[in-house]
């Protein structure tokens, strides 16, 4: 009974982040009435700007133009990065060879890629989609190579004295096994790929969020621009929320204890 009661009078999680919330909110439209010009974007600026642009078409176009290249090359990137994900997870040559490029493709940075994405396929869509692959790839491989080289050695001797094929044993065993590792790898690559979306459409100008935003902040309509920041937000947000709720589908023995945060 008394675990109960204590239960019971704990503050909702949900208070601090509300707090910390209007604390931040508050902090913001202060500074920027007491310090900034007016065009600088505050958040009863955006509040107000909020429903005339999500009707807006133009704004509409650019978010589907957006988020449609970034579920296609996440799509690209999530088949790319598990299949060699498990090739180097499962492979001591294929690890020797590749793990130093796979790392060093990693950590450079999109603003260094662009140049080159652009150069070979020109200031199209063509150049985001690429982009968007590259920045989202490596974070697959690299978390499904952790996951399958962590799968334990008794598994697949199992697997063995039962006459298992190896590429059975990799799709029935090792794939399971790393979809932890793989959920993880997908969470990281979501954000990267929104990120690359945006870089690509800063430099080459093309249509999309990040040419929205980059179009109204030149012309001084800071609060629209903000508009679109956060529905790019939003949409990370709710990726995150489904694969959580993906995760507790398929993978209930995994972080229950993530079901509650």
């Amino acid at each position: 009974m008394s675990t109960l009661t204590a239960d019971r009078t704990q503050p909702s999680a949900a208070l601090p982040r509300l707090y910390a919330g209007i604390v931040l909110l508050g902090g913001w439209e202060i500074l920027v009435r007491a310090f900034a010009p007016s065009y600088v974007a505050t958040p009863w600026g955006i509040l107000l700007a909020f429903p005339r642009i999500v009707v807006d078409p133009a704004f509409l176009a650019a978010g589907g133009i957006t988020i449609l290249a970034v579920a296609e090359g996440l799509a690209i990137a999530l088949v790319v990065g598990t299949v060699a994900g498990l090739f180097i997870g499962r492979s001591v040559t294929a690890d020797r060879a590749l793990r130093q490029y796979v790392n060093a493709g990693y950590t450079v940075p999109m603003v260094v890629v662009l140049p080159l994405v652009s150069l070979w396929f020109g200031y199209t869509g063509a150049a985001r989609l690429a982009t968007v692959v590259f920045a989202a790839v490596f974070s697959i491989i690299v978390n499904v190579a952790d996951g399958a080289r962590g799968v334990p050695r008794e598994y697949i001797e199992v697997a063995r004295s039962f006459r298992s094929g190896s590429w059975r044993a990799l799709y029935e065993i090792v794939l399971p096994a790393s979809a932890p590792y793989l959920f993880a790898g997908i969470r990281l690559a979501v954000g990267r790929a929104l990120i690359g979306a945006v870089v690509a459409e800063f430099f080459t100008a093309i249509p999309g969020l990040g040419y929205f935003i980059l179009y109204n902040s030149r012309t001084f309509h800071h609060n629209e621009a903000f508009v679109a920041v956060m529905v790019l937000a939003a949409a990370g947000v709710l990726f995150e929320i489904a694969l959580r709720h993906a995760t507790a589908r398929f993978l209930p023995w995994y972080r229950r204890g993530e079901r509650g945060a």
